[in-house]
């Protein structure tokens, strides 16, 4: 038992140095019943206050220690997997549960921690939902690093908030899990669309879609309802210190790292494939509204990912329309130059440098579950003296594969909250 003293940095310390462990939660094919991997789980010494992971994570995050916290349970959970694969001579599956603050502040240090893995065990490592909305631009760039590394993603607590729905396939996780709730609740519809996004995705993509909490037959039963593939819960038992035997699924669970793409703007990458229109602005805007509306009346709401070149053109009339698209969608961002940082409320907004190439577009971006369209335009140097005289060399795709990319390149621009 570790000595606990009243300053909250001391027995951190102490735990640090020797009293923390792991234990680890089966994941089952819900068709086979077989073990094909296991969660990590953090713990503090039984019996202790500190036995609880939540207890043991604010009080690193209260002492701002909570990333040292996260990479010493990350490399001591793939070293206890990597023992018992060599004990076993059987690769391993774990998944390891990365804190969102410490997957943005220090990729490379989660890099350093999962690769005390070794060869024999696969890692996916699991991002809550809550990371998306915060800062979207740096989640994805350390989602991408990781697969880089041979890790998987997935998405954990999915259907708590819009939020997780509508990054899904910006963030393309290998694995999505299901809240906790939505077991319970099968019989809403609310749950049975968050259910058919899922579904719909992971039909698309290969991903596996695991239910949690699964206690009983009849919770497996609700799980297949769900669409899950693969199910954790007390049904097949507590987490236990010791992995148990699984059969290895290494293509299941596969890293699949994003194509990168060279264009520098949503225009220059959708161009290369799709002829373009030109037309005056005046004309456009319908087009632009239109989408708008679309993502407003859309069953599961999408992103919504706007250019508007400069912040002039962000009007009062602009401004009252995105106010009420905020206040319904789940994530509103625009781009411009001298754009501030919230040009109304709930709206991401983000500063683009004088000359920056993006601001010479103007880029309409929908894209969710269930829906995925893009108005992306380019100003023609034609000297028009009226605004809405302007012309553009335009496109508008519904391609899904084509408005992920745009979707990507934009969300890589976004400025944190």
């Amino acid at each position: 038992m570790v000595t606990m003293t009243s300053h909250p940095a001391a027995p951190l310390d102490e735990l640090l140095a020797g009293g923390l462990s792991n234990a680890f939660h089966p994941l089952v094919d819900l068709d086979t019943g077989r073990t094909v991997g296991h969660e990590a789980l953090l713990r503090g010494p039984a019996g202790s206050p500190w036995e609880a992971p939540l207890t043991l994570l604010a009080a690193a995050r209260e002492v701002d220690r909570l990333a040292e916290l996260d990479l010493h349970s990350a490399a001591a959970s793939v070293r206890a997997a990597a023992s018992h694969a060599r004990a076993t001579d059987v690769p391993v599956t774990v998944f390891v549960n990365v804190e969102p603050s410490t997957l943005t502040s220090d990729p490379a240090g989660v890099v350093r921690a999962l690769a005390e893995a070794g060869d024999d065990v696969q890692v996916v490592v699991e991002i809550t939902e809550r990371a998306l909305a915060a800062d979207p631009a740096a989640v994805l760039a350390g989602a991408e690093r990781l697969r880089a590394a041979g890790c998987a993603i997935a998405l954990d607590d999915v259907g708590v908030e819009r939020e997780s729905l509508a990054f899904i396939p910006v963030l393309a996780p290998e694995v999505v899990k299901l809240d906790l709730g939505l077991l319970r609740s099968v019989e809403d519809p609310e749950t049975v669309t968050v259910a058919g996004a899922v579904r719909a995705y992971a039909e698309a993509s290969g991903a596996e879609v695991v239910a949690e909490g699964i206690e009983t037959p009849e919770d497996l039963t609700r799980a297949l309802v769900l669409g899950a593939t693969l199910g954790q819960g007390w049904l097949w038992g507590r987490p236990e210190q010791a992995l148990r035997e699984a059969v290895p699924a290494p293509v299941r669970f596969a890293a699949r790292p994003a194509v990168a793409t060279r264009s520098a703007t949503p225009f220059s990458l959708a161009t290369v494939h799709h002829r373009v229109r030109r037309a005056p602005k005046r004309l456009l805007l319908p087009l632009s509204t239109t989408l708008e509306t679309a993502a407003l009346e859309a069953r599961v709401p999408p992103l919504l990912l706007s250019c508007f070149q400069h912040e002039r053109h962000f009007t009062p009339g602009t401004a009252r329309r995105y106010a009420r698209l905020a206040a319904h969608l789940p994530f509103v961002a625009c781009l411009a130059e001298q754009l501030p940082h919230e040009p109304v409320a709930r709206v991401r907004g983000t500063h683009l440098p004088p000359g920056d190439a993006l601001a010479a577009e103007w880029t309409v971006v929908v894209l969710g579950a269930h829906d995925a369209v893009a108005l992306v335009a380019r100003e023609a140097d034609v000297g028009a003296e009226a605004d809405g005289d302007r012309e553009f060399d335009f496109l508008v795709t519904h391609d899904r594969a084509l408005v992920t990319e745009l979707a990507r390149l934009l969300v890589d621009r976004i400025a944190p909250s």
